[in-house]
């Protein structure tokens, strides 16, 4: 099948929405790209289905200069799985968004200029997933980036998102430029441009240099420790439903590459899988900590997007230690598992950020130390929020249990055929693994019980109500479609098993054998998650029907012996998770404000205290590298001075030196 008309199809919806557009009324903006947006996602719909259903790889490509080379374009099942995710999470962004931005309306160029780049995200980021020649695929990855970037700083005005802004620019163009570097290294020794040159590559060079620094470029995109620190700054500042699609999608992207890259791998396996191993878990215990004790609930996200980063990254990690010691179940069953977590992370945490989305839409702040009781003025978010929660940590029936579910056996099967040497490691990772779970419930008990539970903590400006029903229905979607993962585990096991496969490809005399026991457990989980959905349906009907005529009192949920209860009494976010970060203040480091009361105060005055959570890595390591840096550019200053004459000789010595370079064949 020819993919060229989505190609030039996706082109063409670039230029129409640049077009079209700003010309539409303010209100009608958000239904036209919405439309784009479906559009786009059924062009791309056939060749996915091509690829999944019927085991196809499609191709396309066209020859665009003899220096150029060919730029080529190539679905296949990694590709499509991809693609499938980007346009399930953009189509519901959108959606998202038309109601969320209600009150931006009267910012016409902002929006304007907002909804064209949501269009340019979705299909550069399908691009991405297509380009099979390095030009093309990093001006993919640079529009992604770009646009992602603009997306982030609808409210630019704002001090904290041009911050944001640029950090998250920054190490961006710090991942292109590597990116860029490992295709050069490529090109310069097998001379193409093509995917197929990293293959050509890894076959007769040490993996390991080449591997690493295509992980570092993707894994700054994609968060893990310690090339994080922009996500904690560029969730909160940006809009709710592009902070879904961010966490859902635009990190997965590095997730992509770093896959992309392991197929092309044939040597070195286990120690790659070692350190990656290592990396990861070393990411999902520190992203889930920091979540446990921040009290910005945007923020608090953007660390669990950290924390499962680093449970992909450990799948990631049990399919190529399985490859690395002949273990074809292990590594099946790891690289399943990152593509399931995949799409669940990307499920449920747009979920949670649409829901977070919604409390800051009706009551604009992001401190959840100021919110409480939302659960009877916005029901059906607390509902939303409180499903996010349980999948996040790993609950049956919903998603995140299957693919955790997976990691959890491919590293039993580890320790039972692994040596010695290595059983401690895999024993110390289902440890972690376990200790992560633990944690991220305890975070998620938290924000549920401070922002949804108990009474109001401050006067808002006025009464919160359930958001609109356009903000609800991608949702109700969302919700759905992770409840169909967590109650038919096995269709969508079966779904990944091929595109797994493909990175264990099998002699034509070797098969790879699922054990039923693992088969019939998923079955089970599907069973056990329908007893459990029935058993609420069915006391949730009990209690309609006998409080069908009753009277429902509200009294306050706590007295203990107060006349006058008052909403200080309940539990904070940061009394709730207080001892976590006394018993970690090594890893958690909290920064406060407060004047010490001298011994000589016999009467003290009232004084304010306030406190935060820092990121350790960035404030110990990366602060300090970063302030030296800006130390030692000061001695350059000179050549930035205003003279108009030197810069016209710097030009002028720029251009002598390439001359002498090509003279002297140095260039």
């Amino acid at each position: 099948m020819d993919i060229s008309y989505f190609i030039f199809g996706s082109l063409g919806i670039i230029i129409l929405s640049l077009v079209v557009i700003p010309l539409l009324p303010i209100k009608l903006k958000s239904t036209a790209v919405i439309c784009l947006v479906i559009v786009t996602s059924a062009l791309s719909l056939m060749p996915i289905i091509q690829v999944l259903y019927f085991h196809r790889i499609l191709e396309y490509s066209f020859v665009v200069s003899r220096s150029l080379g060919t730029i080529s374009f190539q679905i296949d099942s990694l590709s499509a799985w991809f693609m499938l995710l980007i346009n399930v999470i953009c189509v519901s962004g959108a959606f998202y968004g038309k109601g969320y931005l209600v009150s931006y309306l009267k910012q016409n160029a902002n929006t304007t200029i907002h909804w064209i780049l949501f269009v340019v995200l979705q299909i550069s980021m399908l691009w991405v997933c297509m380009a099979h020649q390095a030009l093309f695929f990093l001006i993919s990855w640079e529009l992604m980036s770009l646009s992602a970037l603009l997306l982030v700083m609808l409210e630019h005005e704002k001090p904290e998102t041009l911050y944001a802004g640029i950090n998250y620019l920054i190490q961006a163009h710090v991942g292109v430029i590597l990116l860029t570097v490992g295709f050069i290294w490529v090109y310069s020794s097998e001379g193409s441009l093509q995917f197929d040159a990293i293959k050509n590559f890894f076959s007769h060079h040490p993996p390991i240099g080449l591997f690493s620094i295509f992980f570092i470029g993707f894994g700054l995109k994609t968060g893990f420790v310690p090339l994080h620190t922009w996500l904690p700054y560029a969730h909160p500042a940006a809009p709710s439903h592009i902070s879904g699609i961010m966490s859902g999608v635009v990190v997965k992207m590095g997730i992509y590459g770093i896959l992309r890259m392991t197929v092309y791998l044939n040597s070195d396996y286990l120690r790659i899988g070692i350190i990656i191993l290592i990396l990861s878990l070393i990411t999902a215990v520190y992203g889930i900590l920091n979540a446990a004790v921040h009290r910005d609930f945007k923020r608090m996200l953007a660390y669990c997007t950290i924390e499962n980063i680093g449970i992909i990254g450990i799948g990631l990690a049990v399919g190529l230690i399985g490859k690395g010691i002949g273990n074809q179940l292990m590594a099946f069953l790891g690289f399943a598992a990152v593509l399931l977590h995949t799409l669940n992370h990307g499920l449920y945490k747009a979920l949670l950020f649409f829901t977070v989305g919604n409390v800051y839409q009706q009551t604009h702040t992001r401190d959840m130390e100021k919110l409480g009781g939302l659960i009877r003025t916005m029901p059906q978010t607390a509902i939303f929020f409180l499903v996010g929660g349980m999948a996040i940590g790993g609950l049956p029936p919903f998603n995140g249990f299957v693919s955790e579910f997976l990691i959890y056996v491919g590293l039993l099967i580890g320790i039972k055929t692994m040596s010695a040497a290595y059983i401690s490691l895999l024993t110390f990772s289902i440890a972690g693994l376990a200790i992560v779970g633990g944690i991220s419930m305890l975070t998620f008990t938290k924000v549920f019980g401070t922002i949804f539970l108990g009474t109001p903590r401050t006067r808002l400006h006025h009464r919160p109500r359930e958001v609109s029903f356009i903000m609800r229905f991608p949702q109700y979607f969302i919700l759905l479609v992770m409840l169909s993962i967590g109650l038919f585990p096995k269709f969508y096991f079966s779904a990944v098993s091929r595109i797994a496969a493909s990175f264990i490809p099998l002699k034509a005399s070797e098969s790879l054998l699922i054990p039923e026991s693992l088969l019939n457990s998923l079955t089970t989980t599907g069973w056990l998650g329908f007893g459990f959905v029935g058993l609420i349906a069915i006391l949730l009907f009990i209690r309609k029907r006998l409080s069908l005529n009753a009277l429902h009192p509200v009294n306050a949920t706590w007295g203990c012996g107060y006349v006058r209860p008052t909403p200080k009494m309940q539990y904070t976010g940061k009394s709730f998770s207080k001892s976590l970060g006394k018993l970690l203040s090594f890893v958690v480091l909290e920064k406060k404000k407060y004047k010490e009361i001298p011994v000589t105060e016999i009467f003290p005055k009232s004084r304010k205290h306030s406190s935060h959570y820092k990121d350790l890595i960035e404030l110990e390591i990366l602060n300090p590298i970063v302030d030296r840096l800006l130390f030692s550019l000061n001695y350059f200053k000179f050549i930035q001075n205003g003279n108009i004459q030197l810069y016209i000789l710097y030009g002028v010595f720029f251009i002598v030196l390439v001359f002498l370079g090509t003279i002297f064949k140095m260039i």
